[in-house]
């Protein structure tokens, strides 16, 4: 998922982009990296456990990095909130993704592969958008959360940003999940 000949420990320049783009791309990449790394070899039963039987799984996680950045893919590359009719589409998917919780309790049995294969498509195409546009773009200005101005940079820094903190419930469900199988490992 890291771009082509550039470690993911360099901030800079990626071939086919503008300077602007290549620093936002490379923290992304870095972010996914450590995402899939903490995720590809996961089971099934990992990917949906939850913490006492609440809460979110990993898998239910993945899948709201997912609808995040397909929903800020609509609302900055289309310059517009997802219409109801579109969040109707994806109605299945989508919003049990970005509400989380109970809602997105239909969120599972899917394997890893799954989950990262969905991830990559998804990246895939804001990439290809990110590549068409000038780095003037990435500081356009909309309304945005309380009555506040927003940036496309401020925006896509949020899509990783998010990730970043998911990432984090990521790492505390895998640790709940292994003290979970030792716990009743000894009990046998």
């Amino acid at each position: 998922m890291t771009s082509p000949n550039k470690s993911p420990f360099v901030i800079g320049q990626i071939e086919g982009y503008s300077k602007e783009f290549s620093n936002l791309i490379s923290m992304m990449d870095y972010t996914r990296e450590t995402t899939i790394w903490d995720v590809q070899d996961l089971s099934v039963e990992e990917l949906d456990y939850r913490v006492n039987g609440i809460g979110n799984s990993i898998g239910m996680l993945l899948a709201h990095l997912v609808a995040v950045e397909k929903i800020y893919q609509f609302i900055t590359f289309d310059g517009k909130d997802l219409p109801d009719e579109e969040i109707e589409r994806y109605a299945e998917t989508l919003q049990p993704a970005l509400d989380l919780g109970e809602a997105a309790t239909i969120i599972h049995g899917n394997t890893a592969e799954f989950y990262l294969e969905d991830l990559k498509k998804t990246r895939e195409i804001t990439l290809q958008h990110f590549q068409k546009l000038e780095d003037s773009w990435l500081y356009e200005t909309t309304p945005w959360w309380n009555n506040e101005l927003g940036n496309n940079y401020f925006k896509w820094f949020h899509v990783f940003e998010d990730e970043l903190s998911h990432r984090g419930q990521i790492r505390i469900i895998k640790k709940q999940y292994e003290f979970a199988a030792t716990k009743s490992s000894t009990k046998s």
